[in-house]
């Protein structure tokens, strides 16, 4: 490996084609997410597993790949970015095909964590390598906006192919979708991917890597048992020992001369602004969609098929507004673009806040479109300010912080907007009084709960019910709506005040203590 200094330059056909290679894995994971839920009925009657275990069929992968990320962005600087991509591609296949046919829940709990461990090796590696393959800033955010393109195209695609797949085959060919996509990577990637790492990183540290997972993983655990059991004993105390443990990782790095995690990436102000802003939006995100999928099928009593097709606007909407940031963003100040696009997310939580339980469906599609529509020019634009701003040959460790903060981010929008929309819910809820002490408390307690004692109340006195859940459930959702618009208008500001540059930094030379290594067969590439 020799070492170069690279110089900004357009990117040629062949970073183009490496972009559409690129793709390939991001447009999988966002599949992947949403087929797991259509699955989900199948798998209960094929392999007959225990609540708990089907919490963590569908809850270790996320976990997985939120703990992990830190440390493989950070690796991938160290042994290459397409040398991790392609090691990460090839453990996702084989733990595809180990998942479609496990024979028991154990089994198919231990392929969900492998493949949220590999699922975390291709995220970084992705954004990195496309950060320094397209190192002209409007042509990195274009590039950018197609990876981005990819997740809701993902979103959009999981329900209907995922639904084919469970209509003719059997639950496992859900998970087989990847083998292809992932022996397409394989092949296609050591001839259109360069390989990209620092030669000045040094060793991993093993205690570093063992830190950030003793932090990440015990506070996205406690975050959706909190989110999912409210404030119990347990929970609360694994997630304050993740965060001890956080505050220990940051001091360590500190004192590393070659840290896992550079803490001079949180000096930049546009990096540290892009990072709290996209955390914050994520956050309300999460809660966003959890009360709105809710208000679909138990406040409309829309099938989840439906209700999944009533969502596709929002998902069209984020497709459009990622695509076109770049094109506003080479007119406007990208901070600008952003900030009018968090304008138009407040209008669509606006909507939300007014919603009523009657007569709200075409409002909530609305609204949650507009709130997605907003979304885009943040995670195109935003993602591309915070891998931008880091050095190149920090772009898998900037990358999988950005990762992170959305990981973070939808975890505790359903922890602490789920709190609270749950608070609302059960101040206002009223059950009749000929209904059960039993009853009134599983039914004051959640709306599906509601509905489950409803079946077997007289139709009078279930309609009392219902009607009243279905109120204070849209309650709690108004306030989720009002406090995403706030949040939505504060970021804005933010935004608009802090990021002055009209570009990121990306195109500053390395100095030579920060050099890019380029492996020998890339150069022609570049």
């Amino acid at each position: 490996m020799s070492t170069i200094s690279e110089s900004p330059h357009r990117a040629g056909p062949r970073e183009w084609l490496g972009l559409a290679v690129l793709a390939l894995p991001t447009l999988l994971l966002s599949i992947d997410v949403s087929v797991l839920h259509l699955a989900v009925p199948h798998i209960s009657e094929g392999l007959n597993p225990s609540a708990s275990e089907m919490l963590w069929i569908i809850d270790i992968y996320g976990f997985m790949i939120a703990g992990f990320l830190v440390a493989m962005g950070t690796l991938g600087d160290r042994i290459g970015r397409r040398k991790l991509l392609l090691i990460g591609a090839a453990a996702f296949g084989v733990a595809s095909v180990a998942a479609a046919y496990a024979s028991d829940p154990a089994m198919l709990i231990a392929t969900r964590a492998a493949l949220g461990i590999a699922g975390a090796t291709l995220m970084p590696s992705t954004l990195a390598l496309i950060s320094n393959m397209f190192r002209d800033p409007k042509q990195r955010g274009v590039a950018i906006a197609v990876w981005v393109t990819m997740f809701s195209v993902g979103i959009a695609l999981g329900p209907v192919v995922g639904g084919a797949m469970l209509e003719i085959f059997w639950w496992g060919s859900v998970f087989l979708l990847g083998v292809p996509i992932m022996a397409l990577l394989l092949v296609a990637a050591p001839a259109l991917l360069p390989e990209y790492r620092d030669t000045n990183a040094g060793r991993l540290d093993l205690t570093s890597v063992a830190l950030s997972l003793a932090a990440i993983l015990p506070v996205v655990y406690g975050l959706k048992e909190v989110a999912k059991d409210g404030l119990a004993l347990l929970p609360v105390l694994i997630l304050v020992a993740g965060l001890l443990a956080g505050a220990v990782f940051v001091r360590r790095q500190s004192t590393l001369t070659n840290p896992l995690l550079d803490l001079g990436l949180f000096r930049n102000r546009s990096f540290c602004t892009a990072l709290v802003t996209l955390l914050l939006s994520m956050l309300v995100a999460g809660g966003t969609y959890l009360f709105v999928t809710q208000y679909l099928q138990l406040v409309a009593g829309l099938s989840p098929m439906k209700a999944g097709l009533y969502l596709l606007p929002a998902a069209f909407a984020l497709i459009v507004t990622s695509v076109l940031s770049p094109v506003a963003a080479s007119k406007i100040r990208p901070a600008y673009v952003v900030a009018v696009g968090l304008v138009v997310s407040a209008l669509g939580h606006v909507m939300l806040s007014l919603t009523d339980s009657s007569t709200g469906v075409a409002q909530v599609v609305t609204g949650f479109a507009l709130v997605y529509a907003g979304g885009g020019p943040l995670i195109a634009l935003g993602t591309d300010i915070i891998v931008g701003s880091a050095p190149p040959e920090q772009a898998g460790s900037a990358s999988a912080i950005s990762e992170t903060s959305t990981e973070l981010g939808m975890a505790l929008g359903v922890a602490a907007l789920g709190s609270v929309g749950t608070a609302v819910y059960r101040s206002e809820v009223n059950t009749p009084p000929n209904v059960s002490e039993g009853a009134a408390q599983v039914a004051g307690d959640t709306l599906a709960g509601a509905a489950d004692v409803a079946k077997e109340l007289p139709v009078e006195v279930a309609a009392a019910l219902l009607g009243s859940a279905r109120d204070a459930f849209t309650s709690g959702m108004n306030v989720i709506g009002a406090i995403g618009a706030l949040v939505a208008v504060g970021t804005a500001v933010l935004v608009a005040a802090v990021i002055k540059a009209p570009d990121t930094g990306a195109d500053e030379e390395p100095s030579g203590d920060a050099a890019l290594s380029v492996a020998p067969e890339s150069k022609h590439a570049l």
